[in-house]
């Protein structure tokens, strides 16, 4: 199938992608990287009357590290975050989740900006966010804000993002001892979309886990907190017992959905699953 006839720009500046945006108003997409833009282009998901084309905007790709804060501009690629030894040594759990993230192609086109911005519930890039407490900044006509993860992913596909406004980069607390990251998913072949998928991060001093956070993708309309489970957790050693009692609790969290691939009671099955491997993972 082919996409529908569109107009195209590809602005230098914010002013003008703004100009755009209060013109076009809800008839404008914006291009990141297209990995997800064009292939709803080509099913015919997606109409839109033009397409604003950022990725010439200057600064919008860079990753750079200010104290206790990372910042990963929306054009920075997957391929990008790979390679980057910022992300490596600071950010471990988005390290660990680009692996999952597509392809080769998908990776060196595909952006963190644009995953973030479409908040596709399998995503893990989202996840990522909630999970480490990230901020996301969005700027507009009036200027800059910032929002929260927890704030940023409103429902299916929506955000905080306003018709005229744009998300320029996320900002990460830098992950540094006793802090642990762990990501794991399952899915049908490498580089699909997670049926489940699961961001674990936490303080692991002397065998104890405190202040966990399992952030669970693709088993709702956006990324869930598993906050019971976290908190059956909350200075417990991991054994047996520990982590059955935290795999119980997240009948309590999670309230996932049937789709093309899983029921909700494989789902929730996934994600007990999932959170074992995790918490493995973090105390390993």
């Amino acid at each position: 199938m082919k996409a529908p006839s569109f107009a195209y720009a590809k602005p230098s500046s914010r002013e003008e992608v703004f100009d755009l945006l209060e013109r076009y108003g809800d008839r404008a997409r914006i291009l990141a990287g297209g990995q997800s833009l064009l292939a709803t282009l080509n099913l015919r998901l997606s109409a839109p009357q033009i397409l604003v084309d950022i990725t010439g905007l200057p600064g919008f790709a860079s990753i750079e590290i200010a104290g206790d804060v990372v910042r990963i501009g929306a054009l920075a690629t997957h391929a990008e975050i790979a390679r980057s030894p910022a992300i490596a040594r600071y950010l471990p759990m988005l390290a660990q989740a680009v692996r999952h993230v597509g392809h080769v192609a998908i990776r060196n086109l595909g952006t963190f900006g644009g995953s973030i911005a479409l908040a596709d519930p399998a995503a893990e890039y989202p996840a990522c966010a909630l999970a480490l407490g990230a901020t996301l900044t969005i700027a507009g006509r009036r200027g800059e804000r910032h929002v929260a993860a927890r704030d940023f992913f409103k429902g299916l596909y929506e955000t905080a993002l306003a018709r005229d406004e744009l998300l320029i980069a996320g900002l990460f607390p830098a992950t540094r001892p006793p802090w642990r990251s762990a990501v794991v998913e399952l899915a049908r072949r490498h580089g699909d979309y997670a049926i489940v998928g699961v961001a674990a991060h936490a303080k692991v001093e002397s065998g104890r886990l405190s202040e966990v956070r399992l952030a669970y993708f693709n088993v709702g309309r956006v990324p869930v907190l598993a906050r019971n489970a976290a908190a059956a957790l909350e200075g417990k050693s991991l054994d047996e017992e520990s982590v059955a009692a935290a795999q119980s609790a997240l009948a309590d969290d999670l309230d996932p959905q049937a789709d093309l691939h899983a029921s909700a009671a494989t789902k929730l099955h996934l994600a007990r699953v999932l959170a074992g491997r995790a918490l493995a993972a973090l105390v390993a």
